[in-house]
């Protein structure tokens, strides 16, 4: 039984926000992985397993529109949920309407992608074929624990399986030869401290390998 799973997603649009651009939004080129892994969970997540990306199929070319989003300019502090959550009292709410700003964002169109993946067992018992099992399922009849979505919430994901066997689908002739992407976000390390991890993105026709987040690729 092949151990990893190949998952196709596409959708109209997609911000994957580089973090160097955070007051006005522009998307990478690309689906990250940290983006892959959280529309891996969005379909099946369990305590015992962590989802690990290994390859991104781009299928279509990248093409970029701009827009103005409305968005909340502030969040309640977490020293007052804490304390909220402690002394069972407080005051938590919040008024878009005495909040809202809009901002400019550059966003990807028209995105395709093919995500590959595997999971590694951290608790419970060791029976990898269950959560394989339960995960296709899943992915085959369009189930989701919440939507999937490309970046932004507002962006909704579309998904199908793709069977053992199955062909990847073609992929934009644009795509053809190698290009390097330069330094893209690999995922976050929660167990150290919310640290985020970069690695090299160089597509070969299409396709570029993520490495694990301990590979000397890596950087912090």
């Amino acid at each position: 039984m092949r151990m990893s799973i190949r998952l196709k997603v596409w959708g109209d649009f997609a911000c994957f926000t580089r973090p160097e651009m955070k007051v006005e939004r522009v998307s990478y080129d690309i689906l990250t992985p940290s983006a892959a892994r959280g529309i891996l969970e969005a379909i099946y997540w369990k305590p015992e397993i962590r989802w690990r990306v290994t390859r991104i199929q781009v299928l279509n070319p990248v093409r970029f529109t701009s827009l103005r989003r409305n968005e909340v300019g502030a969040k309640i502090p977490a020293g007052t949920a804490a304390a909220a959550m402690k002394g069972g009292r407080g005051r938590l709410g919040m008024y878009v309407e005495e909040d809202r700003q809009q901002r400019a964002a550059t966003i990807l169109r028209d995105v395709a992608y093919v995500i590959e993946a595997n999971f590694d067992i951290v608790g419970g018992d060791d029976n990898a074929g269950k959560h394989l099992d339960q995960f296709n399922r899943r992915a085959r009849g369009g189930r989701c624990f919440h939507r999937p979505y490309l970046g932004c919430r507002e962006f909704p994901a579309d998904f199908a399986l793709l069977e053992d066997g199955e062909p990847v689908p073609p992929v934009h002739e644009e795509w053809a030869g190698e290009r390097d992407l330069g330094y893209v976000l690999n995922d976050i390390d929660f167990r150290d401290g919310m640290t985020p991890h970069f690695f090299r993105a160089v597509l070969r026709d299409g396709l570029v390998s993520v490495p694990p987040l301990g590979d000397r690729e890596v950087r912090r």
